[in-house]
């Protein structure tokens, strides 16, 4: 009895090498061929972001990642879609809505090199903790990257790619050329798109003409963008004002 059993065993052994080795020879080569493509496809990608850091280095950029992602989501809605978007250069743009966008999104924007490594970890030991991926530690650095280049889906495979494309547009951009593609392809409501579109949409003026109570409640709107309202941003505008009063703005 035990010869028996000791025999199907070694019998059933040899068939399942067989079988592996089978399966192996007719799937290797076809993971081969995907790594391959997958590999091709990685590269093209970062490629055409270099090339594109490059043409953004002098102009602006004509559409984004996002504002098409906008777009394709408008013919699945019932509301009319209305882009508006109007590049501007950071001197045209209040000085009081670039400190405030400092203070409120980007406090190190000045020391980091694309990622904010100590609000990072901050951030991922609190996801850790509460077993979700929570908002925050994003540079401005990397929300350019993720309007540019990505969608505004939050997952771990977009934040990938946001975190490795962002020291490659700081190795690419200055910090002003950055701050400057930030404050102009930021969405900043339902298609509204950068400074000066948020200006005229919100308070019929330039981005120039902005004060610095304007400019807090704008940058209060940025974390949801589509929801929220400058006017109802008593609060949050509140402690941007005083962030920006501590940083001696």
């Amino acid at each position: 009895m035990w010869s028996w059993l000791e025999h199907q065993r070694k019998r059933f052994r040899r068939l399942r090498y067989r079988l592996n080795r089978q399966i192996g020879k007719w799937h290797l080569p076809r993971l081969k061929c995907y790594g391959r493509w997958v590999l091709a496809g990685i590269i093209g990608f970062y490629g055409a972001c270099c090339f594109s850091f490059l043409y953004l280095k002098w102009f602006p950029p004509l559409t984004t990642s996002v504002q098409i992602q906008r777009r394709i989501e408008s013919v699945f809605s019932a509301e009319l879609y209305r882009k508006q978007y109007s590049f501007v250069r950071l001197p045209e743009i209040s000085r009081h809505l670039v400190h405030a966008a400092i203070a409120s999104e980007d406090a190190r924007f000045f020391e980091h090199g694309g990622i904010d490594w100590v609000e990072l970890h901050t951030v991922v030991t609190s996801s850790w903790r509460h077993r979700e991926l929570e908002r925050g530690g994003s540079t401005m650095t990397q929300q350019l990257v993720k309007n540019l280049y990505l969608t505004t889906y939050r997952s771990i495979l977009r934040k990938i790619p946001e975190l490795t494309l962002a020291p490659l547009a700081e190795l690419f951009l200055s910090k002003q050329r950055i701050l400057e593609l930030y404050l102009n392809v930021i969405e900043w409501g339902p298609g509204v798109y950068g400074a000066e579109a948020a200006a005229r949409f919100y308070y019929d003026t330039s981005a120039r003409r902005l004060d610095r109570e304007q400019a807090a409640r704008l940058v209060a709107c940025l974390p949801s963008p589509l929801t929220r309202e400058p006017e109802e941003m008593n609060r949050r505008s509140t402690r941007i004002l005083a962030r920006m009063r501590d940083m001696g703005w």
